[in-house]
């Protein structure tokens, strides 16, 4: 397949790029440091700078939308806020515009969103027809995907991955967690009984594959493992795989004080289950918690 990719040289990006080589598929990645591309995701991939260079004849057999800041780079300020949402929202608006002149439209569209379209649910488990709590992650979320559907309308197929936390090698949330649990400074955050809905970065990457290789897979899937956790046993199972000890909790007025409405991000939680990944028979590799950890730590 000749295939698009937005945010490939990301923390998931990258290794979606060098799986989807060894797969003998022809990558173009957008980026804004089009030099980089060749060094962090593969020697043939070829770079473009902006969506608007290219043309009606240039042709895609599959979009790849991954662009967008880091929910968790910056502290919520108002201007920070505009910024998650032109990044995402923006680029996805600018790929249905390349599609809608396309001479030959993509045969199908993968578009990232989060499970923060959940928004805070406490301990409900979560499917893809779940209701929302509306906050901003879900405004952030739904307007992202949103803009991603109207793909449809050019008869794309086209699928939202409801990304969990994705476990992973340098870097993702668990790099900035390390540190302090390898000192022995980690410990519960809040009240630790907020739920964790995490993925290993091999898994997420096998879904994105899945998409790419069905000709009938459409619409939202929660891409988070079947088995999610309390902060308190992510706690745990971290300080286990490590070998110290977890024991010193940040409070959650102190999150708040620190990260301001981000603090949601940590103290708020979704328990999400991936419903129809497993109906369509995908098998999570990483199941268990402590296997992903093992692995990644």
């Amino acid at each position: 397949m000749k295939i698009l990719i937005t945010g490939g040289t990301g923390f998931i990006g990258k290794k979606l790029c060098h799986f989807l080589l060894d797969k003998n598929h022809q990558l173009t990645v957008l980026s804004r440091t089009p030099e980089k591309v060749s060094t962090l995701c593969g020697k043939s991939v070829q770079p473009v700078n902006k969506i608007v260079q290219l043309t009606s004849s240039d042709s895609f057999d599959a979009i790849i939308n991954l662009a967008g800041e880091g929910i968790a780079d910056a502290r919520w300020s108002k201007n920070r806020k505009q910024q998650l949402l032109d990044s995402r929202i923006n680029i996805t608006k600018q790929l249905i515009s390349y599609i809608e002149k396309a001479d030959v439209k993509p045969k199908v569209l993968i578009s990232a969103s989060a499970i923060g379209y959940y928004g805070n649910r406490g301990s409900t488990l979560l499917t893809e027809e779940s209701l929302p709590h509306k906050e901003f992650s879900h405004h952030l979320c739904a307007l992202w995907e949103s803009a991603a559907f109207d793909a449809q309308k050019q008869g794309v197929r086209t699928c939202i991955i409801r990304t969990g936390l994705v476990i992973g090698d340098n870097g993702g949330f668990l790099k900035r967690m390390l540190l302090p649990f390898k000192l022995g400074l980690g410990g519960p955050m809040g009240n630790g009984n907020q739920w964790m809905s995490w993925i290993h970065r091999a898994d997420l990457i096998a879904i994105i594959d899945k998409l790419l290789e069905s000709d009938t897979l459409q619409g939202v899937f929660n891409a988070s493992s079947p088995k999610p956790v309390t902060n308190n046993e992510f706690t745990k199972t971290l300080a286990q795989v490590l070998n110290r000890p977890a024991f010193i909790p940040i409070p959650a007025f102190v999150l708040k004080i620190l990260l301001g409405e981000m603090s949601a991000l940590l103290i708020g939680g979704q328990r999400v289950i991936p419903e129809r990944l497993e109906k369509a028979g995908f098998e999570f590799t990483f199941k268990s918690l402590n296997h992903a950890l093992s692995n990644v730590v």
